[in-house]
């Protein structure tokens, strides 16, 4: 039976160069010079530093901006709360989204089921697994999936016939 998984995947290794190349215009910019902002990614968390509430704003700005460059969706993007460490330093540890929740990945399979469409839909781990008997139909809740789910950036791999 023909079947396709919707994944929850962000490309690591774009988002590990984007990471790099915001921390190097960080480091080239003059309106950061003489202070502590910084970027770093530790496995899928990025961490933001700055000495004010603003300059985080700013680095989130390039962090966005070489993210669309490299084809990223900011939606993987998970911010968290602006804590203040030593001194008047700032930092942000913002995470990076990877597969899709339980709640999630009920909606979508609530969605399916509620569609009429001729497919049945799975949670497998981290993944919903929907088959069907013809591909058309598989294409039709792809695109059902596009539309009612416009909140996470959701990719379809392993499509089979």
């Amino acid at each position: 039976m023909p079947s396709f998984d919707t994944v929850c995947e962000p490309n690591l290794p774009e988002v590990k160069n984007a990471v790099d190349n915001t921390s190097k215009e960080i480091a080239t910019r003059f309106d950061f010079k003489g202070t502590s902002a910084s970027v770093e990614l530790k496995e899928k968390e990025i961490t933001l530093i700055g000495d004010a509430e603003f300059q985080l704003v700013q680095i989130e700005e390039i962090l966005h901006n070489k993210l669309t460059k490299r084809s990223v969706d900011v939606r993987f993007l998970d911010k968290g709360t602006v804590q203040k460490i030593g001194g008047d330093k700032v930092k942000q540890v913002v995470k990076v989204k990877s597969g899709i929740e339980s709640e999630d990945a009920k909606k979508i399979t609530r969605l399916i089921k509620d569609s009429k469409l001729k497919v049945q839909a799975a949670i497998q781990g981290d993944a919903v697994r929907v088959t069907g008997a013809k591909r058309d139909d598989l294409q039709a809740a792809m695109a059902l999936i596009r539309k009612d789910v416009p909140d996470m950036p959701l990719s379809f791999n392993n499509f089979r016939d």
